[in-house]
């Protein structure tokens, strides 16, 4: 399945000049995506690999956002401190979009909140 986060922000994000920061092409059906059996600590690593561009993800700072929400939200404690300091170098609408990419994945039920 193709990643729809990708798909759904790809315009918008070409316009405002934040579209994937990376010379590499990648295929959005072989992106490293959360998982519903995902930890923290697992959210936490992909949120790393995605804010450094390593691990078969791209340099993608909106979607490193979204996985330390996600992180935190499943306890990490590092993301937490992560997804502040990367805010810092964000815009208000990358964060934004962020913030709704990671509700969206809450809400269709792929990425559940911490017991």
């Amino acid at each position: 399945m193709v990643n729809s986060f990708y798909q759904s922000c790809e315009e918008t994000r070409k316009k405002r000049g934040t579209y994937m920061h990376t010379d590499t092409a990648f295929d959005a059906n072989s992106l490293p995506l959360p998982t519903p059996e995902m930890d923290g600590d697992d959210l936490f690593r992909l949120g790393m690999m995605y804010s450094t561009g390593q691990g078969g993800a791209p340099l993608d700072l909106i979607s490193a956002h979204m996985m330390f929400n996600l992180a935190a939200m499943r306890g990490s404690v590092e993301a937490t401190i992560y997804r502040r300091e990367l805010s810092r170098e964000m815009d208000r609408e990358d964060i934004a979009e962020a913030q709704k990419a990671a509700r969206q994945w809450i809400d269709a039920g792929r990425i559940g909140c911490a017991a």
